[in-house]
């Protein structure tokens, strides 16, 4: 049987799913966490070896010998080298699309906080303050109604046409950016630059892969261009923005707010500048995790394995056989 080690298992299971399925497939070691500086030692002797964050390096690859088959428990795979896995001829597989709904469905609840601070209200009545209110209703900061804004969606593939129903729901006009506008056209929802849909959307949400051209393409200037009164949401990778320049923006109400699931490094420093940055809410890196997310997520990582070890491989990123 194959040697399947698991470097970094804990976040998509920490105990309410069933690994079962993958130890019937082979040898299987599950390590919660797995920091890089291990790797290497800990993947010795796997046939298959699996990751969800934990850096699998060309360097690691090559130390390697007995490595058929990277399987990436995510959908973003920049984790893996891929170009050192294909002259290797080692397929790397990844998952993709298991998590729209989850990550669409987040999108909005942050885009709702921000627009009635639910939490903050929440807190205020625990506080007691509703209890000696002189009044029957109060809010503690302005209400916003999602009816007739724009909501501006950068990249349209599955999670931003998912993002893009959710908003024409709430009856919002919807612009979008995108690479294929042709391809993916969508009643009510017109495509236009990325200059138009930032100075133009009441927020703006970014469903777009990370990759060396837009790399915080989010900066200052681009900021600058956005309305006084926008929101800014991103549940898509956290290095599209340049978080000095976004959390400097909301210290001088160059924009109004921000809802980010995702920051450049995960967890954040200590003195990330977002962290405390006015009209903020961070959340850490959860619009992928509902439960279902995790268990489609799950099914089809173990899925991938079991077609390799069939000799057809799925969801193959680098086209290797």
């Amino acid at each position: 049987m194959k040697n399947i080690v698991v470097l970094d298992g804990y976040a998509l299971n920490p105990g309410d799913l069933d690994w079962a399925p993958l130890k019937a497939l082979g040898n299987v070691t599950i390590y919660d966490r797995t920091p890089e500086s291990e790797v290497a030692a800990r993947a010795q002797g796997a046939h298959i070896l699996l990751t969800n964050k934990a850096i699998i390096s060309a360097d690691t690859i090559n130390s390697l010998p007995s490595l058929e088959y990277i399987g990436v428990m995510a959908t973003g795979y920049n984790v893996v080298d891929i170009a050192a896995a294909t002259a290797r001829k080692i397929p790397v597989t990844n998952v993709p699309a298991y998590s729209t709904a989850s990550v669409a469905q987040l999108t909005f609840a942050l885009i709702l906080e921000l627009c009635h601070h639910t939490g903050l209200h929440a807190e205020s009545v625990r506080a007691g303050e509703w209890s000696s209110s002189v009044d029957f209703s109060y809010w503690k900061t302005p209400l916003t109604e999602l009816q007739g804004r724009t909501l501006g969606i950068i990249g349209f593939g599955q999670i931003g046409q998912a993002v893009a129903r959710i908003a024409l729901a709430f009856g919002m006009k919807v612009i979008a950016s995108h690479r294929h506008p042709e391809r993916d056209r969508m009643e009510g929802v017109a495509f236009v630059d990325q200059a138009t849909c930032f100075r133009e959307a009441d927020i703006v949400s970014l469903h777009c892969p990370l990759n060396q051209e837009n790399r915080e393409f989010v900066n200052a200037a681009l900021l600058r261009t956005m309305k006084k009164t926008a929101f800014l949401i991103n549940t898509s990778r956290g290095p599209l923005i340049q978080e000095a320049d976004l959390a400097l923006a909301l210290q001088e109400g160059v924009i109004a707010g921000a809802g980010l699931d995702v920051l450049s490094v995960e967890p954040p420093a200590a003195d990330n500048p977002l962290v405390k940055a006015p009209g903020t809410i961070i959340t850490p890196h959860i619009a992928w995790a509902t439960l279902e997310a995790r268990g489609r997520l799950l099914r089809v990582a173990i899925g991938n394995v079991e077609s390799f070890l069939n000799g057809v491989c799925q969801n193959n990123i680098n086209k290797i056989q």
